[in-house]
């Protein structure tokens, strides 16, 4: 084996890890490390969960793909849960979050074309700054982050970029030209920012008035994350189209865009397509995840874990001056540090913790939703420990 022969597009920890369970990752030395990095916020039922590998054992001994050309049980079970548990009526399955927004902007601008209100310019797309939507052409074009842009420039056109949660921007921006507003309802990568109330029916209005989709990006904000199964329902704010992917899964490749009906009509066959979308073994992970979610009640949970969580860490800020501010919702929350982020995240992974940083200076822990009382406080116990020595 040669790490020589993966690309070198990220910045990894020195460690190569073979088994997990819960909330616990073992490298292949046997050492135990306590994950609350989640893979990204995509382990939401924690490693090798009986549940999800009952479901794989199962369905790969049946089928596993078959292809769009027919239909298959296991993809409409799901579409019909994501539906019943939402404000929306149809779904698209893909592979990745990066895929669902894709499927989201090509969405937009047919809808942009078909609108009532089509001038023939309706076609601009806003999205905010500091936001993070993916790597693909059409995703990065409306991340606001101009440093995973410059590189690839000249992007797509037709999307400008305002200042999140700046209502009087978006007031100036959103006209008959918008076919598409694209948002985090929680910025993850930007930093654990949470969107305003007033922010988003602000949008939602606007969206409305010009006839344009509001598209809530919450591919790692969603699926039971904030407390809720989608975001929006945090905020009592309707999107028209929500892409999802990474908890999806529990760690098997499955994303998803949940739309309007209104939306969804401006698709027709040809549009648009995924050749492993919807294919029956993620879309059988897809739904035990759900039913473990929602039926098992686990993200009754989440809310209980999160305040226990931000009061530990609250009491910390008072101790330890080099934490700023604990910010987030559910079990999506960041520490805001005066000092080196990298420093801090290095440090807790010689102490056996896993957590990442995101945006400037702050720290993301994102367990699983099932996350132990027993591991967050030895989770805790490290960031004190580490607190300390900083």
């Amino acid at each position: 084996m040669s790490k020589s022969n993966i690309m070198n597009t990220y910045g990894r920890f020195d460690v190569v890890f073979e088994k997990g369970e819960g909330a616990r990752i073992f490298d292949r030395d046997g050492v135990e490390y306590i994950d609350f990095v989640s893979g990204v916020a995509v382990n939401c039922l924690g490693h090798s969960n009986p549940k999800i590998v009952e479901t794989i054992k199962k369905q790969s001994e049946k089928l596993m793909h078959i292809s769009n050309y027919y239909w298959n049980e296991n993809a409409m079970n799901l579409a019909g849960k994501l539906c019943e548990n939402s404000d929306h009526q149809k779904v698209f399955f893909c592979n990745s979050g990066t895929e669902a927004i894709e499927t989201a902007l090509k969405l937009s601008r047919k809808y942009g074309k078909l609108s009532s209100k089509n001038n023939g310019n309706k076609n601009e797309i806003i999205y905010m700054n500091n936001s993070f939507h993916g790597r693909t052409m059409g995703a990065l074009s409306v991340t606001g982050q101009p440093k995973y842009q410059e590189a690839f420039r000249p992007l797509i056109g037709d999307v400008k970029s305002i200042k999140f949660n700046d209502i009087k921007e978006i007031e100036n921006s959103v006209n008959e030209n918008t076919c598409a507003v694209i948002l985090e309802p929680i910025q993850g990568e930007g930093g654990i920012i949470c969107a305003d109330v007033e922010f988003l029916k602000t949008v939602r209005r606007l969206c409305d008035k010009y006839d344009a989709l509001l598209i809530f990006d919450e591919v790692q904000c969603g699926i039971g994350r904030t407390g809720k199964l989608f975001a929006y329902q945090k905020y009592g704010v309707v999107p028209d189209v929500i892409c999802m992917a990474k908890a999806l899964g529990g760690g098997f490749p499955i994303g998803a865009v949940l739309a309007k009906e209104k939306a969804a009509e401006a698709f027709v066959p040809g549009d648009h397509g995924n050749t492993y979308g919807g294919n029956p073994l993620g879309t059988a992970i897809g739904y035990c995840i759900l039913s473990e979610l929602i039926d098992g009640k686990i993200i009754d949970a989440v809310d209980e874990k999160s305040e226990y969580i931000k009061s530990k860490l609250n009491a910390f800020k008072e101790k330890y001056k080099v934490i700023e501010e604990i910010r987030g919702m559910g079990l999506l929350i960041g520490i805001k540090l005066s000092t080196d982020t990298k420093l801090f995240s290095n440090k807790c992974f010689e102490k056996k913790l896993l957590v990442i940083t995101a945006g400037d200076g702050v720290v993301r822990l994102l367990p699983p939703l099932n996350v132990s009382k027993e591991d967050i406080d030895a989770a805790l116990d490290v960031i004190e420990e580490v607190l300390g020595e900083m």
